[in-house]
């Protein structure tokens, strides 16, 4: 028998999910019929599934060793550089600025050297994150950045962290995200961009329409000129929905493709920008953040706000064009 104490990065979440994870090769099939068979308990007697987990819970593995660790997949910590920059951190959450050309998680191309693992292994040197004692709770990101977009991401640090930023997230009007990018034209003022997505599965293609139809996801941004010249517009970004390749797409359907993009700019004008500066991917960056409204643990943030300076390489371009 293996009994686990649950502890304050564990709580408030219901025993078979709490189950899931700490066993994460075993099948909730599996887990209903334990819990059913008083297999496992809860403080040595038999509850629900949806049982909600409070600190100090004491949970009855009444299981092999062998079946215990045939089912448990312990997070492996890579030990890698560390390319990101923090730009705040407490006990609760940290938020770094991710350069270009970093994944925030694995994929097909890369599943070691993502931002989430360099942060893990960041969390682990310092003693915030021990993947030992934490059986079921790793830190994760809130927000999420194209690969070849630098910026501002955040992470929890805890559980009651995460749970709060999401709802947050959630909440359109509780964090605020701004980005810096610069633009085709010669633009002045405000404009408010209103429309849907829609992405083809198949071909993997996102596109950009003003109805709604089948499939579509409504996308809203605003932006904002800050300087301009005859060629080419320096333009704050605020996201109100917050899409896959929304201000990307949304910009070249206003006919101000953003300079660099690959996927939805000018072909010619990202050649040149590529020739005189190296410039291989959008000139984009998330470098502010602002906490309107928070909730639980978080209040202490409300009104804070923060910034991420552009990279020295789209501070070149920005120098040289204004």
């Amino acid at each position: 028998m293996r009994e686990i104490v649950i502890k304050e990065n564990e709580e408030g979440q219901r025993v078979d999910r709490f189950l899931k994870k700490y066993l994460n090769k075993s099948s909730l099939s599996f887990l209903y019929k334990m819990i059913r068979k008083k297999n496992i308990k809860v403080n040595n007697k038999r509850v629900e599934k949806n049982y909600i987990l409070s600190k100090d819970d004491k949970i009855q593995l009444y299981l092999s060793e062998d079946t215990i660790e045939k089912f448990m997949e312990k997070k492996e910590i890579f030990h890698l550089k560390r390319d990101f920059k923090i730009v705040y951190e407490d006990d609760n959450i940290l938020i770094v600025s991710k350069p270009d050309n970093l994944l925030i998680h694995e994929d097909k191309s890369e599943s070691k050297n993502t931002l989430v693992n360099q942060v893990l292994s960041y969390l682990h040197e310092k003693g915030d994150y021990n993947p030992d004692s934490e059986k079921t709770f790793v830190p994760a990101c809130v927000n999420r950045l194209d690969r070849n977009t630098s910026g501002l991401v955040i992470i929890a640090k805890k559980y009651e962290s995460l749970k709060n930023l999401n709802v947050m997230m959630r909440n359109k009007d509780s964090i605020e995200k701004y980005y810096i990018t610069i633009v085709k034209g010669s633009i002045v003022g405000k404009k408010e961009l209103k429309g849907y997505l829609v992405k083809n599965e198949r071909n993997n293609k996102t596109t950009f329409t003003n109805k709604k139809v089948n499939g579509a996801k409504e996308i809203h941004t605003k932006y904002s000129v800050i300087r301009t010249n005859k060629n080419y517009s320096l333009v704050q970004v605020k996201l109100i929905t917050g899409r896959s390749h929304q201000i990307r797409l949304h910009l070249s359907s206003n006919n101000t493709p953003i300079i660099g993009d690959r996927k939805y700019g000018d072909k010619k004008i990202n050649e040149e920008f590529n020739k005189k500066y190296k410039l291989k991917n959008q000139f984009l960056h998330a470098y502010k953040i602002g906490v309107t409204h928070t909730v639980g643990s978080l209040k202490y943030l409300e009104g804070k706000e923060f910034i991420g300076e552009l990279p020295s390489k789209l501070k070149k371009i920005e120098k040289s064009l204004f």
